[in-house]
């Protein structure tokens, strides 16, 4: 494996090692966030040794055709809910065929937002599969409400996708 060199991120350095170390690999499907996390992973030399492929997936056609979302999930429940971001999770995870599996799907605004899921609403998914030939994947989701404007919801979903990874990492 290459060596890692760290640009000062700590999130996506410790993300690395804890990878490197079992000798996995990661895919993502974002959807508010636009790629930012996968560019946050990919900045560190080496990435690509446990780094396999981001899915950028804006609309729900991207969602359904790149990830296999259902689109029946998608009516019922809407882009932006805990079931598609599982589902997300879970079609980057078997369709890059990797262990791990990361979606984030939200409301990053200004506009978009309603009563029910206003702007700042972002689900996550992770999907974690010690084995990638075998196995069942372990799925967490949540729902964060994050404030401030487009870049801030952005940026604070970037992170917490990478904080949680490292906790269901351990």
């Amino acid at each position: 494996m290459s060596q890692l060199i760290e640009p000062g991120n700590d999130l996506a350095c410790t993300i690395a090692s804890a990878l490197m170390n079992k000798g996995w690999t990661i895919a993502l499907a974002e959807s508010c966030t636009g790629g930012l996390v996968c560019t946050t992973l990919t900045e560190l030399a080496g990435s690509s040794d446990w780094f396999e492929r981001g899915y950028i997936t804006y609309s729900n056609q991207a969602k359904t055709e790149c990830l296999g979302v259902p689109l029946e999930l998608i009516e019922s429940f809407g882009a932006v809910s805990e079931p598609v971001a599982k589902a997300m999770a879970e079609g980057a995870q078997r369709d890059a065929g990797v262990n791990v599996g990361v979606s984030i799907t939200g409301i990053a605004g200004p506009t978009g937002g309603s009563l029910e899921k206003p702007v700042g609403t972002v689900c996550f998914g992770w999907a974690i599969k010690e084995k990638v030939s075998n196995g069942i994947a372990k799925i967490t989701t949540k729902t964060m409400h994050f404030s401030g404007n487009r870049q801030a919801v952005r940026q604070q979903a970037c992170h917490f996708a990478l904080s949680e990874l490292i906790v269901l990492l351990n």
